[in-house]
């Protein structure tokens, strides 16, 4: 569980039994929850003053958006390359980072605005192997800083067949895509199977569960590139 200390203003984590993140959490250092905090409080501020995310409460923003970035961190390898496509105010690949210090990552995100608070994110927060560029995965024409990469992120930046054309020519083989879907899941999967065969992936995990103060069920879907 994540709560607001008004006192300090600083978002603390705490443990709760019936906690989905529970186990998640129990992974992550000190440090690590002290980065995740100023990257809410930064995050927070800049909303101020720039539409980055619709929510605008420290505790709604821990609750949701950096849990639900957290979903996929079991399935990470400890190194490699992640690419994150459309990372926006920074979901998934800023918590993803920050738990996975030693893997590569690439934030593509055509805004400048949104450029801009990533990179004074990653300066704040003292991040290394990780770069913000400025592109769109879908008419993306200079080469990329690699040929392949490990991981292929993307929250709410496209429906997932368009994501899949998009982003599978640059997944390794053997590589992760990891996609976070809603409560249509299975239809959305099943619209997708002839483009998963073409692509050269198949269904690697699925895992449903819900956010904290939410109704629907969500799902995250881990496609693997075949070898």
């Amino acid at each position: 569980m994540f709560f607001l200390d008004l006192c300090w203003t600083r978002v603390i984590f705490m443990p709760l039994n019936d906690s989905c993140f529970t186990e998640i959490e129990k992974t992550l250092s000190p440090e690590q929850k002290a980065l995740l905090s100023t990257f809410v409080e930064e995050l927070t501020a800049w909303n101020n003053h720039m539409n980055l995310t619709g929510l605008s409460s420290p505790r709604r923003i821990m609750d949701e958006l950096v849990a639900d970035s957290l979903m996929p961190l079991p399935y990470l390898p400890d190194t490699g390359i992640c690419l994150d496509v459309g990372s926006g105010a920074g979901f998934p690949a800023i918590p993803l980072k920050i738990c996975r210090p030693a893997m590569n990552f690439f934030l593509m995100e055509p805004n400048l605005k949104k450029g801009s608070f990533l990179k004074q994110i990653i300066r704040l927060c003292g991040l290394k192997q990780i770069e913000v560029i400025r592109a769109r995965i879908e008419t993306l024409s200079p080469p990329l800083p690699f040929e392949r990469c490990h991981v292929i992120t993307s929250r709410a930046m496209a429906p997932l067949p368009k994501l899949i054309g998009w982003c599978a020519p640059y997944l390794a083989p053997g590589g992760l895509m990891v996609a976070f879907l809603g409560n249509r899941f299975e239809d959305i999967l099943a619209e997708c199977e002839p483009l998963l065969k073409e692509k050269g992936l198949f269904v690697h995990d699925s895992k449903p569960y819900m956010l904290k103060g939410k109704e629907l069920k969500r799902n995250l879907l881990i496609l693997k590139k075949r070898t």
